[in-house]
């Protein structure tokens, strides 16, 4: 597997040294004896800045450079479908499906990571159907990816998003405790998230651990209900197609409004609503378009003082 011996590099997010060749860094590694894949840019071709790639927090200047985008927290137990549910919202952009009030794509900086969790989902030749995209790994130090989409509505500027892919084991740890050393991607979440998708998964819920699996939901609602601050939440019960107990589902439902009284719930399923396949699925368009309609708080400033001859103190003045 390719990689870099710098203990704070992943050469996925882009090389902080500024090497666009890849295999010319003294530091990276390839496990390709065949020197396939190794970033080097051939020919005339002009390099982007930018992988394409998930991005790290290196990469966000790019994004950021005309405002700061909003950032949709996507938080949930480990294989609870939070990457499933990216692919899922990619693939259906990709068909032109709509994101609601007017709204068109308008770009991405991180198309080929899109495109590596939603390949799994995609029909293609050979004896193998789709599948889900692999689990999303853990590893210690490491922030969480983040993808990239923009949309425009009305012919105005467009808003730029970024959903962030973290594992399940980050958010686990930090429901426990909130300053482990495991939950630093975790923190950074729920830090900089302007609204928050929790998942909660009815295959777990409904499995031989579902003590446990409703242990973690309700650790994980009861750590955001306190560190959220106001910032809106969606609870996403994934993989509505599998049936729970109603004492389950009610004691998971009054756990999490206990703590997130104004939660707002959705129903996913890659099934529609009679368990078919319809090519949408149940439920991604609702909580996509609910996603995108998020906006950031606004800033009130006090009232202009009074005496204040320069208007640099207008604002505030005392």
């Amino acid at each position: 597997m390719d990689g870099c011996t710098q203990e704070h590099c992943w050469p996925d997010t882009g090389c902080p040294l500024g090497n666009l060749d890849r295999s010319r860094c003294p530091h990276f590694q390839t496990a390709d004896a065949g020197g396939h894949d190794n970033g080097q840019v051939e020919g005339d071709a002009t390099a982007v800045p930018w992988t394409g790639w998930a991005m790290g927090l290196s990469d966000l200047v790019f994004v950021a450079g005309c405002g700061k985008p909003l950032v949709l927290g996507v938080v949930g137990p480990a294989n609870a479908g939070k990457t499933t549910l990216l692919a899922a919202w990619y693939l259906l952009l990709s068909r032109g499906a709509g994101a609601g009030e007017g709204r068109r794509f308008a770009g991405s900086l991180s198309l080929l990571g899109w495109e590596a969790i939603a390949t799994h989902m995609r029909w293609s030749p050979g004896p193998l159907p789709p599948t889900f995209p692999p689990h999303t790994t853990s590893q210690s130090a490491r922030h969480p990816g983040l993808l990239h989409l923009a949309f425009a509505a009305n012919n105005r500027r467009p808003v730029d998003y970024v959903m962030t892919d973290a594992p399940g084991e980050w958010f686990r740890a930090w429901a426990m405790n909130r300053d482990a050393d495991t939950a630093a991607g975790a923190r950074w979440v729920v830090e900089h998230a302007d609204a928050f998708l929790l998942l909660a998964d009815r295959e777990a819920l409904s499995g031989r651990e579902m003590g446990v699996a409703r242990g973690n939901i309700q650790a994980l609602a009861q750590r955001l209900g306190s560190e959220r601050a106001a910032r809106p939440v969606a609870l996403a019960w994934t993989k509505a197609d599998i049936a729970i107990s109603a004492d389950m589902e009610t004691s998971v439902r009054h756990s999490v409004r206990r703590f997130i009284p104004d939660a707002e719930e959705f129903q996913v399923s890659i099934h529609g609503e009679d368990g078919q396949q319809n090519g949408t699925g149940r439920g991604f368009l609702e909580l996509l378009q609910w996603s995108l309609s998020v906006r950031r708080g606004r800033v009130d400033l006090a009232p202009p003082g009074r005496g204040a001859e320069d208007p640099l103190f207008l604002f505030g003045a005392r």
